[in-house]
């Protein structure tokens, strides 16, 4: 294996190498800045091929670059975007975006560090949030074969989870190193996240990463190493066994991702999603027996006690209810109670009377000023009060109790503040930025950069379910259509600060998105030439005439009108990524300049050609900042390896009006 490079060292001069972040079988992994992406940092993956005669250093590139170019083709936030592959004496790198966070790995062994595991909450959040990611690589056909703690980034920025390390191109590594191997026999996949289809036959499903993601949640709820969690003999998963009971539904969904037989598993990640909805969703599910109910007095006892008191004391009411009743009953006219065989002065009426006059009034006073301290302390009383007219009312708030608390109660911790988040962009004129981000319902996001009157600005979103808004100095929009839009391109109207404003569409609560920025210069800026260019026109009319002889005419067919009177007709060409063609029909002439922008990324090949009206008309390409590209004008036809990434201008140039059509293309 080769020695690694020195710290320092530039890569391809571009990629200054900061520190090695790790190295294994795949190669190395080096923390590099991007000097062309403002000192931008990113991970350069080294690719060390052992050279064998089943695989040459041509061979070993080409299966190396057809790889890299299928990873090339995800794009997805919570999945770091594979930029280039470069090469550099012999060695082969990957480029993609640099994740800064802690895996699940290292967020789990701090936990144990402190007698701790991940809780439900978070394990069950990490699952719900890596299955649109699966979904997205699978429906590419793309396996990722190595999911496990490992592999798993809690991104710093928006603790969302990052999926790294694709086992594509380690499986590639590993056929270059045993050539001899059987091709679908691979070491691919952590021994005890794998399935057992995956160490045994080297084939991989996307049931295969549902079974690895599903492994690694359990290893993170228990805190256990997979080994230990799974038993042999009947080859089925124990890990339940070892924490505390979870959500039923959540057991079960886990279970059945790791299913022994890839059949007996979910067939991909929407259907895992839905059985998780459904789970969480069952209000049977968290619903709290309503055993209070069953405390309740009985309907044949007094209900003055009850209303007097809370449903606490409505309990106690309960107890003390039988010895009311004995009570009740001891004072009922009862024939063997023998008559007194003596008088005394309880037997004169008027005592009586005025004694039971007395205890009446006493009770009254005292019942009242019991009734009194509870209203006082306990306000909710007046709400109990109505329903206990009947003893069947009692049934309605049997079924309504729980209910808010499985499902209501929640909802005000959920609803999130309103957040403003301030990000300044360095974007210098001419130049191009691609800002990637996720962004929640309840965020708004604010771009500020530094603009100059006369500068424009193009600013345009690639995913659905984010708008963008400018604002200008004064913080109001720059023009009527300049807000809740997914592109806009127009002339900054002076010097200041303006905002690049990110929501999210109504009703949307979680969106991803990816905005493209370009600043260049006022195209007018070679006006001061126009000045010079007059004054030279005393000579003009005298130098056709001695060269031209009989018709002084002649040469004013090829000359080039002066930049400054130029008018620029442009139409951005929106291409889906990966390779794509478009076949433009237009109109140019020398006054007004027919432009079209196309967005390429930095290591694809941009073309262009003239169909029709190729006898008049001329190609000139431009870089992103406007700055003619190297011998690519006045061509016919024209094709070059893009090395930064921006909507570069293609311009069709004529001496005289021209109807023409051209093919553009962009290919990896």
């Amino acid at each position: 294996m080769q020695p690694p490079l020195p710290i320092g060292t530039v890569v391809q001069n571009r990629y200054r190498l900061l520190k090695i972040l790790g190295q294994g079988g795949f190669g190395r992994t080096y923390l590099a800045e991007d000097i062309g992406r403002f000192k931008e940092r990113c991970a350069l993956k080294e690719f060390i091929p052992v050279q064998t005669g089943a695989y040459t250093p041509e061979k070993s590139k080409e299966l190396f670059q057809r790889e890299a170019a299928t990873l090339y083709q995800i794009q997805h936030p919570q999945i770091p975007q594979f930029r280039a592959t470069i090469e550099q004496d012999g060695r082969l790198f990957l480029v993609q975006d640099y994740v800064e966070g802690k895996t699940y790995s290292t967020l789990l062994t701090d936990r144990k560090s402190q007698g701790k595991r991940l809780s439900e909450a978070e394990v069950l959040q990490l699952l719900q949030q890596m299955l649109p990611v699966l979904d997205h690589i699978h429906a590419k056909g793309i396996v990722h074969r190595d999911i496990s703690p490992d592999n798993i980034i809690l991104r710093a920025s928006d603790r969302l989870p990052v999926l790294i390390d694709f086992g594509v191109v380690k499986e590639l590594v590993t056929r270059f190193q045993f050539p001899q191997k059987i091709p679908t026999l691979t070491t691919v996949g952590k021994m005890g996240y794998a399935p057992p289809e995956q160490i045994q036959t080297g084939r991989a499903y996307p049931s295969s990463d549902l079974y690895a993601l599903a492994v690694t949640c359990a290893v993170l709820l228990t805190g256990i190493d997979p080994q230990d969690l799974y038993d042999e003999a009947s080859l089925t998963w124990t890990w339940y066994r070892w924490i505390p009971p979870v959500n039923p539904g959540l057991t079960a969904v886990l279970n059945r991702m790791l299913s022994y037989k890839p059949s007996d598993r979910y067939s991909d990640a929407r259907e895992v999603a839905i059985a998780l909805k459904s789970a969480y969703n069952n209000p049977g599910a968290s619903k709290i027996p309503p055993t209070h109910i069953q405390a309740l007095p009985d309907p044949q006892s007094s209900q003055i006690q009850t209303l007097a008191v809370n449903r606490a004391a409505a309990i106690r009411s309960a107890t003390v209810a039988p010895t009311a009743e004995s009570q009740y009953a001891s004072n009922q006219p009862n024939s063997v109670i023998p008559l007194a065989t003596e008088r005394s002065s309880w037997d004169n009426p008027l005592l009586v009377t005025f004694v039971g006059m007395f205890l009446a009034i006493l009770a009254g006073v005292g019942s009242w000023a019991i009734v009194s301290t509870i209203l006082n302390n306990q306000p909710q009383v007046k709400t109990l009060l109505t329903p206990i007219p009947a003893p069947t009312v009692f049934d309605s708030p049997t079924d309504s109790t729980p209910t808010p608390t499985s499902i209501e109660t929640p909802t005000p911790t959920l609803e999130p503040e309103p957040v403003t988040i301030n990000e300044r962009l360095n974007l210098l004129p001419g130049d191009s930025l691609s800002t990637p981000g996720n962004l929640k319902a309840n965020e708004t996001l604010n771009y500020i950069i530094n603009g100059t009157k006369g500068q424009q600005l193009s600013a345009s979103l690639e995913e659905e379910g984010v708008l963008i808004a400018i604002l200008g100095p004064n913080e109001e929009p720059i023009d009527d259509r300049s807000t809740r839009v997914t592109r806009w391109e127009g002339v900054l109207p002076e010097d200041g600060n303006y905002i690049i404003q990110l929501r999210t569409v109504r009703g949307v609560e979680d969106g991803p998105y990816r905005l493209n920025l370009r600043l260049t210069n006022p195209e007018p800026t070679p006006t001061p030439t126009e000045t010079p260019t007059p004054t030279p026109t005393p000579t003009e009319t005298p130098t056709p005439t001695p060269t031209l002889g009989e018709n002084p005419f002649a040469g004013e067919e090829f000359k080039v009108a002066p930049p400054a009177t130029n008018e620029y007709d442009e139409e951005p060409l929106d291409l889906p990524p990966g390779d794509a063609t478009a076949q433009i029909s237009g109109r140019t002439s020398q006054r007004r300049i027919k432009r079209y922008l196309v967005y390429a990324q930095a290591g694809q090949v941009l073309s262009a050609r003239i169909q029709t009206g190729a006898g008049a008309a001329r190609l000139d390409i431009r870089y992103p900042n406007g700055q003619l590209v190297e011998n690519a004008s006045a061509l016919g036809e024209w094709e070059g390896k893009v090395d930064s990434s921006g909507e570069y201008k293609i311009d069709v140039t004529a001496n005289e009006a021209t109807n023409f059509t051209i093919e553009v293309n962009v290919r990896q």
